[in-house]
């Protein structure tokens, strides 16, 4: 699992970086759908963070009740 941790956090860092090189851009650009594509590209920047810290932090309850023993 700690190999899958590895991988989800890399894909993670390559979205992200992704999406900052596409803010850019399309701040950059003029054109008539830029203004919603910047808005969408500003909110998958804020959102991609919150979900990954989401998942991680499932995994570790979720790895956690799994190590507890049963009575």
């Amino acid at each position: 699992m700690h190999k899958l941790t590895r991988v989800f956090a890399l894909i993670g860092a390559i979205l992200l970086a992704g999406l900052y090189i596409c803010t850019l851009v399309f701040a950059m650009i003029d054109s008539a759908y830029t203004s919603d594509l910047l808005k969408a590209a500003i909110a998958s920047t804020i959102i991609l963070p919150i979900l990954l810290y989401a998942y991680i932090l499932i995994y570790r309850l979720a790895k956690h009740s799994d190590d507890s023993p049963e009575k």
